[in-house]
């Protein structure tokens, strides 16, 4: 009775041993058993699958940040060009006033005079 008693006792040490193996400790993780384990192996799938889904996650991540960054320069670059745009045409038509127009013709002596005779209506009746 006294045997049986010391081989139970080694049994119960024995799956007490077994359950702690099961989720791991520094040094299952350090020699590489802990990979080797049943239930890591079956999880396997899903880590991946997990691993895969963080990658695409901070890949977004990094895709929205570039597009807001572009967007926020093209904002930019939009206002400097409808300010340029503004200027632009309001030199146009400040150059494209009568008088200013005489000044460049008289400046430039290209010898043409501006008419003193109105335009005529032209009337054609049928």
């Amino acid at each position: 009775m006294i045997g049986d008693k010391i081989d139970n006792v080694e049994f119960i040490e024995e799956k007490q041993e077994r359950k702690e193996s099961r989720f791991g400790s520094i040094k299952d993780l350090l020699d590489g058993s802990l990979i080797a384990n049943d239930f890591i192996v079956k999880q396997l799938p899903y880590i991946v699958f997990l691993v895969a889904l963080a990658f695409i996650y901070i890949a977004n991540r990094y895709h929205a940040e570039k597009v807001v960054r572009a967007n926020v320069e093209l904002s930019k670059e939009i206002n400097e060009l409808r300010a340029e745009a503004i200027t632009t045409s309001s030199e146009l038509m400040f150059i494209s006033k009568q008088s200013e127009v005489a000044k460049l013709v008289e400046e430039r002596g290209l010898g043409l005079k501006e008419s003193v005779v109105p335009p005529k209506k032209i009337v054609i009746e049928e």
